[in-house]
């Protein structure tokens, strides 16, 4: 594993693996590596024949100084954490390598970046899209892991990709999260031991938010109301937002009545947590279930296929099993499926 601190060093490499006929794949981090980036690296991995990981405490995309200052940086943990994982090259440039002092330029995404974080942290996205353009351009990798705990972000840089023609496959991996529930965060190691014990209020209002869409309910105030709810009764937290979205368009829905995208942003002490759940509704919930006693009937894997179409077909349903995360309402449909006839298929495939 080699360690690139330059952006043209690193477009010279990227340039040679290419004209070897090697897949790069690009890992965008911000370091405090987790076994949630190791999970990202992980599908790297499998998809391509070179990893590298981009390690770039990104100071465009903070909105408070004091954040930004107080972000773990751990660049030695990190590498010894890649090296483990079998990464290729380490992109680790400076802030002034990446912006020299008269730098000028931004990239912006538009509608996508207004609703959810983007209504209180002004000026985050476009740093984010900023920093990835130029990351992009720097490893110029065939494709892009980033994962679902930052849902925005990820819709964010797919329509920018798709926009700007950059010819760069983005791939999703659902949630890491910890065995209470709590979604992976380098953030999550500057929780003192009561706000970590705290924190766990947030998969637990996820979770009865999913329950409820998956029982019936399909009114999101209601549902936003018992995450409200949930988090009013930890007085170590408080509630940013919490939103009931479009998955693709990140629009309001007026019913959830398809699978719709609860995020959330809570604040437990001084530290700030995002995390989201995809709300199933019932009949949504039946068909997945009914889908997965029918593959196992016909003695296949639901969702197999020998062509591309089924592989297209198992990936997306894979991901959207893991975007649901471990709400009670998978995990019964799951335990219903393997009791039916066989495996479960793409449930289980979530937060893993």
């Amino acid at each position: 594993m080699q360690t690139i601190t330059e952006p043209r060093t690193m477009q010279a490499w990227a340039d040679a693996t290419r004209a070897r006929g090697e897949r790069i794949a690009l890992v965008p981090t911000m370091g405090a590596l987790h076994e949630g980036h190791v999970a990202l690296i992980a599908e790297a991995r499998r998809r391509a024949k070179r990893v590298v990981v981009s390690i770039f405490v990104n100071p465009t995309q903070f909105d408070r100084r004091d954040d930004f200052e107080r972000y773990p940086r751990t660049l030695e943990d990190d590498a010894a954490r890649c090296a483990a994982a079998g990464v290729d090259v380490i992109f680790a440039p400076s802030p002034r390598a990446m912006y020299p002092e008269d730098f000028q330029t931004a990239v912006e995404v538009a509608a996508l970046t207004a609703p959810l974080c983007g209504k209180t942290r002004p000026g985050h996205f476009r740093g984010v899209t900023t920093v990835v353009t130029k990351l992009f351009h720097a490893v110029r990798p065939h494709l892009a892991i980033f994962g679902e705990k930052d849902w925005q972000q990820l819709a964010v840089v797919r329509r920018m990709v798709a926009d700007l023609d950059f010819g760069i496959e983005i791939v999703g991996v659902p949630t890491v999260r910890e065995a209470d529930g709590l979604a992976l965060s380098s953030r999550n190691r500057r929780l003192t031991p009561d706000d970590r014990a705290a924190a766990r209020c947030v998969p637990r209002a996820l979770d009865a938010a999913a329950e409820m869409a998956a029982t019936g309910e399909t009114r999101p105030a209601m549902i936003v109301g018992r995450v409200e709810m949930e988090i009013a009764a930890c007085p170590r937290a408080r509630l940013e937002y919490a939103e009931v979205r479009d998955p693709e368009t990140l629009e309001e829905v007026e019913e959830v009545t398809a699978p719709a995208l609860l995020g959330v942003a809570v604040w437990v002490g001084d530290v700030r947590l995002i995390d989201n759940r995809l709300l199933a509704p019932a009949e949504a919930e039946r068909e997945s279930a009914r889908a997965a006693r029918g593959g196992s009937r016909a003695g296949i894997e639901p969702g197999a296929s020998d062509g591309p179409a089924g592989s297209m077909e198992a990936e997306r349903e894979s991901a959207r099993a893991g975007r649901r995360g471990p709400g009670a309402s998978e995990q019964r449909s799951a335990r219903s499926a393997r009791a039916a006839d066989g495996p479960p298929g793409s449930f289980g495939g979530h937060d893993r």
